[in-house]
């Protein structure tokens, strides 16, 4: 009996060699100086790589049934893909299905990456699935080898085309489900992105075609092989390479979805051969300049514990006790030599494990910043304030050539078409009219998802970028923000920070209806904020505006969101001011002398001209005034109430008790925000005034101006002089 190896420590179960082992897998054949397979037509290279697939299986459902819970059914389905993928040299494999992340976890454990956050066995693998610090129960940037996070379904596509814009001659597998495929983004993100950028073909979508969604049948499961092959034609993939298990059953199973593991051996090679070769195929030619997909269709829960949606997730009574669990870690068992082999392919494909070779692993090297030549306006001039970081955004783009900018509502219409006139939109048709060139660096397609998809998964892999949205429509795209700057927090590597500027709140758009006035999008950043590396920026004019991008472009691993009027509006702070702002937290706009002072804190620009008015009401009746614009708000918050000691590059800078006094210590409180409440958040938890309260937005309504919008929701001039003089009683 061969002694098993030492990571094997918490394998329950060892099987005996399979027929022809000694002919096939008497060393590995993964070539150590090139880190591939020679050839995927070889037996020895088609053998193994079933036993890798094999042994992905097998892990995957002992370290999901050691907790009884998680997801083994989907990548299960794509095994041998995935152990095709790895044997053909190739480590940096995103994905879109967080689902997946037990068997991600098995590859990287297996090729040894695991062993950088202290995962030496099977037996430590267990323990630490689904727990702090350990392996998360969807894929995290905290792992090592592992290029994304993954989970909203439809998004894993973005990662793949961003590693692939900024990694020329590195393929970028990604792995799509088809419960993912019916998502809305997925298709069309693949078609502006390859009409944008059609010498951009390094990656490769790998559709995962198994029938099943989470619990039902998936949408596409109604199509055949050709109307599947169509649709991604159709698409704009001119190679689709599609490998059906169906094909090569020899053991009658029903329907059009089968189990390649109820093969004979003889089939089951011949299987992971076209799987093999058609990746080899597939990749060769993404990586020669033609869009490229390949189609793996075998039955989803192939060779686990069930099949079908059945086999997606495990529920409390699957134990490592329970019968089925073991009949399928039982039925995939093999010998402890087995195991070695695939450890010793895995680790010398790619040139080593994905923890040293991805290129999420190590930082990229950028282009140094521009220096930058700001626009200092006067007290008291008109400037629209995007405008005037649109300035500065040409700068950065003029020197990093890799740099993108993406916006969905068109840049003209925020106020920043000098973005459009100094980097030019991306498109194959010339047109000076519309600032297009095919080398353009503005990505304009109509979805928030690919917009804030791109530029988000731009920086998570080291590059720059900047997001550009109406502050109303943002919120479509917010998600996959959200989860990239999640991932920046856990990441083991500094990266650029992920940019977003929102311009037209909703003060803006009162003729506009409803659809252009949703302020939510501001409580969903406080709601962030409190992750610990999320900055929500408000400046009050366009010098402020401007400090807070030149702040923001310096900074790594955060999210950072700039809303900025496209409204000309008065400049209300000096440079130095505006640089205090941004850095401290709030700036004071104006102090006047009375018997009682109020004090007017003031998140964002235009509703600063209905608190200016309100200010001159409370003159005429002697009361003293101080408006403070609130403008970095997570500075304001109490190092207690975000999570940032825990964040990658922890910032622990806040405004200090005494400071905070300073600004915001009156006879009365008066917090004011042309959007949500919820923006006052750190002014109410942190302030002593007995007598505070809050103003703030209610509801939209289609009216003639920005004005009569503040009125509707209790925001003129008069209206705030009159809470402040009832606060003062």
């Amino acid at each position: 009996m061969t002694v098993s190896p030492a990571f094997c420590q918490g394998i329950d179960y060892f099987g005996s060699p399979w027929h022809l082992w000694s002919e096939y897998a008497s060393e590995a054949v993964v070539n150590p100086k090139t880190g591939r397979i020679d050839d995927p037509h070889d037996p020895k290279a088609v053998y193994q790589t079933l036993v890798a697939a094999d042994a992905l299986r097998y892990l995957v459902v002992q370290t999901t049934a050691s907790k009884a819970s998680g997801h083994p059914g989907g990548f299960a389905s794509c095994a041998e893909a995935m152990a095709a993928l790895v044997m053909l040299g190739y480590k940096n494999i995103p994905t879109e299905v967080g689902h997946h992340a037990p068997g991600f976890y098995s590859l990287l454990f297996l090729d040894g990456s695991l062993e950088a956050m202290g995962i030496t066995t099977v037996a430590q693998m267990r323990e630490k699935f689904r727990e702090l610090h350990g392996l998360l129960g969807h894929l995290s940037g905290a792992i090592p080898g592992v290029l994304s996070p993954a989970g909203p379904l439809g998004q894993g596509q973005h990662f793949a085309m961003a590693g692939a814009y900024l990694h020329p001659g590195v393929l970028f597998p990604v792995t799509i489900g088809d419960g993912g495929l019916g998502e809305p983004y997925v298709m069309s993100s693949f078609q502006h992105f390859h009409t944008a950028f059609p010498q951009v073909t390094n990656f490769l979508p790998v559709l995962v075609w198994n029938g099943y969604s989470q619990e039902h049948h998936s949408m596409v499961a109604t199509l055949d092989n050709e109307r599947m092959e169509r649709f991604w034609r159709a698409s704009g993939f001119a190679e689709v390479i599609l490998v059906d298990a169906k094909a090569f059953d020899d053991q009658g199973q029903p329907g059009d979805y089968v189990d390649s593991t109820l093969f004979s051996l003889e089939q089951r090679l011949k299987f992971t051969e076209a799987v093999l070769t058609g990746l080899d195929r597939a990749a060769q030619s993404a990586l020669s300049g033609n869009l490229t997909v390949f189609i793996i269709k075998q039955l989803k829960g192939a060779g686990v514990h069930a099949r079908g949606a059945k086999s997606h997730n495990l529920y409390a009574q699957h134990t490592l006790q329970n019968p089925d669990i073991i009949q399928a870690l039982q039925q995939r068992a093999l010998p402890p030599e087995a195991w070695t082999l695939v450890r010793e392919n895995f680790q010398r494909a790619g040139g080593g494990s994905a923890s040293q070779v991805a290129v999420t692993e190590s930082v990229r090297a950028l282009p140094a910043l521009p220096q930058f030549t700001q626009q200092e306006f006067p007290l008291g001039d008109k400037q629209v304030a995007t405008t005037a970081v649109g300035h500065l955004v040409v700068q950065l783009g003029q020197s990093d050539p890799k740099f993108l900018v993406t916006n969905a509502d068109g840049n003209e219409a925020s106020g920043i078409g000098n973005i459009n006139q100094g980097l030019k939109i991306i498109h194959p048709t010339v047109d000076t009219l519309y600032n297009q060139s095919p080398q353009g660096q503005v990505y304009e397609p109509l979805s928030e998802d690919a917009c804030a998809g791109l530029a988000a998964a731009l920086c998570l892999l080291g590059g720059r970028s900047l997001w550009c949205s109406y502050e109303s429509f943002a919120i479509n795209g917010l998600p996959i923000w959200q989860t990239v700057t999640q991932a920046m927090a856990e990441l083991r590597r500094p990266t650029p920070s992920t940019i977003a500027l929102f311009t037209a709140g909703a003060l803006e758009q009162g003729r506009n209806g409803w659809t252009h006035q949703r302020p939510e999008i501001e409580a969903y950043y406080m709601a962030l904020m409190h992750n610990g590396n999320v900055y929500p920026l408000f400046p009050p004019d366009a010098n402020c505006a401007q400090a807070a991008y030149l702040w923001a472009v310096r900074t790594f691993n955060k999210g950072i969101a700039i809303f900025a009027s496209k409204t000309p509006l008065p400049v209300r702070t000096t440079w130095e001011q505006a640089q205090a702002g941004v850095e401290q937290g709030a700036i004071v706009l104006q102090e006047t002398p009375g018997e009682r002072l109020v004090v007017l804190a003031v998140v964002g620009d235009m509703v600063l001209l209905p608190v200016f008015a309100a200010v001159e009401q409370l003159k005429s009746q002697g009361i003293g005034t101080r408006i403070v614009s609130m403008v970095n708000l997570r500075r304001l918050c109490r190092p207690q109430d975000v999570a940032w000691s825990r964040c990658a590059q922890p910032d622990g800078d806040f405004m200090e008790d005494g400071t905070f006094a300073q600004f915001f210590s009156g006879d009365a409180l008066l917090g004011i925000t042309g959007g949500p409440v919820s923006t006052l958040e750190p002014l109410m938890l942190r302030s002593q005034v007995a007598r505070r309260e809050m103003l703030g937005w209610q509801r939209g309504e289609t009216t003639a101006t920005p004005g009569v919008l503040m009125e509707y929701n209790g925001l003129s001039g008069e209206r705030i002089a009159q809470r402040a003089m009832a606060l003062l009683g």
